[in-house]
């Protein structure tokens, strides 16, 4: 089931909400279809939130001694970074945003996305952060060591972004252990189930949402050069 809910996102931006699971492929062929259409000005901006059935994705970076253990579908994703495992319970948010109509640079829209989930987070009173020289959003785990809680990745065409984040909510955490998440070894996956905090997806949708007007403002301004190059 798609909801659609018009007038909540500031400016022409469309907000698409699926609550049923989207095939990977299928999502991929829908947002390099419309990242193409953004650019030539003939559809709408895009926020689309949705989850997969079990995935690994391959970025760019991908490096094949991280594919352990392919027990579900590899697909290349085109976007950057290395392998990322989707799949139910965790949610994820296609941004497929003109940069030309902002001041940010590429480097600046990861870090305005990067605090858009870590706003949500602290919602939830998880206290999520960026951490330099590791891409992702991180957070304490139950042991005590940083965690990665959320995912980000997402490739620039002609200055119109696609993919995004995706936040785990309460996927299966065994299921990482088929990959190096995102080439990162030394530290583990968590979520929010994992943490304590039970949130389902119409929870965490409303959470995101409503910081969704501080994450668009954020990319009508010059990005800080010190705050953006955490972001590289």
């Amino acid at each position: 089931m798609t909801e659609r809910f018009p007038g909540e996102l500031p400016g022409d931006i469309e907000l698409r909400v699926d609550r049923a699971l989207v095939l990977y492929r299928t999502a991929l062929d829908e947002m390099t279809e419309r990242n193409a259409a953004i650019a030539e000005g003939s559809a709408r901006e895009l926020i689309w939130l949705l989850e997969h059935p079990p995935v690994y994705t391959a970025g760019t970076s991908a490096a094949a001694p991280e594919l352990l253990d392919p027990r579900f579908e590899v697909v290349s994703a085109g976007r950057g970074g290395r392998y990322t495992y989707h799949g139910p319970g965790q949610r994820i948010g296609y941004v497929l945003l003109d940069l030309k109509k902002r001041a940010r640079d590429a480097r600046g829209f990861v870090h305005a996305m990067e605090g858009w989930v870590i706003a949500a987070l602290a919602r939830f009173g998880v206290e999520a952060f960026r951490s330099e020289g590791r891409i992702g959003i991180w957070t304490q785990d139950i042991d005590g060591r940083e965690a990665k809680i959320g995912a980000i990745g997402v490739r620039i065409r002609k200055w119109v972004t696609m993919h995004g984040f995706a936040v785990n909510l309460a996927p299966d955490l065994s299921h990482f252990n088929g990959i190096v998440p995102c080439g990162i070894a030394e530290y583990g996956v968590t979520s929010l189930e994992r943490l304590g905090v039970t949130v389902d997806q119409a929870t965490w949708d409303e959470a995101l949402l409503a910081e969704a007007g501080n994450f668009l403002a954020a990319l009508d301004k010059p990005c800080p050069s010190d705050s953006c190059e955490a972001a590289e």
